[in-house]
């Protein structure tokens, strides 16, 4: 490594820091991604370390530090905000709007009605709608997009909301 210049080193460094920053944002759903800032900061550190390997003087701690920084904010960071990105209802949300959208394509139709979601819900052993308790004795979202979509039936908080714009395109956010 000694042989190749430290501008290289650092240029090297920022395009393997940019790539995995792009790969772990697209891992996860577009619309699920809720962590860009926290994306771009990370990389923004990445490339403030890649900028201290730039340089290549010093002493031997400022290329180690460089290295570990480079590690953390090009690596570690990435992958982990994109494991926790999807949380099991946002992940039964997904399932649920494959399921109403593989129907609606069955029957040939241009939009995703309410009665699919519903359908693909309760085949996962999910529902829709708020729960119905003595507090809050009247269903909410359950017959209108955004529809609240719950991984079980007796499940409180959290959920997920899903929506169907422009007929087949979901879209799924937690409320």
């Amino acid at each position: 490594m000694k042989s190749v210049s430290p501008p290289l080193r650092a240029i090297a460094a920022a395009v393997i820091c940019l790539v995995i920053a792009l790969a772990a944002a697209l891992a996860v759903d577009s619309w699920l991604d809720r962590h860009w800032l926290l994306r771009g900061i990370t990389l923004f550190l990445a490339f403030c370390c890649a900028g201290v390997l730039w340089t290549g003087q010093g002493r031997k701690a400022r290329p180690i530090i460089a290295f570990v920084g480079l590690l953390m904010f090009g690596l570690v960071f990435p992958v982990t905000s994109t494991t926790w990105s999807e949380p099991p209802e946002i992940k039964f949300a997904l399932a649920v709007a494959d399921d109403a959208l593989a129907a609606a394509n069955r029957r040939a139709s241009s939009a995703v009605t309410v009665a699919d979601v519903e359908a693909a819900a309760e085949t996962r052993g999910g529902a829709i709608g708020s729960l119905k308790t003595d507090r809050t004795p009247e269903v909410r979202q359950a017959d209108a997009y955004p529809l609240i979509i719950r991984a079980k039936k007796d499940q409180g908080r959290p959920w997920a909301c899903l929506s169907f714009v422009h007929g087949l395109d979901a879209e799924i956010r937690p409320c």
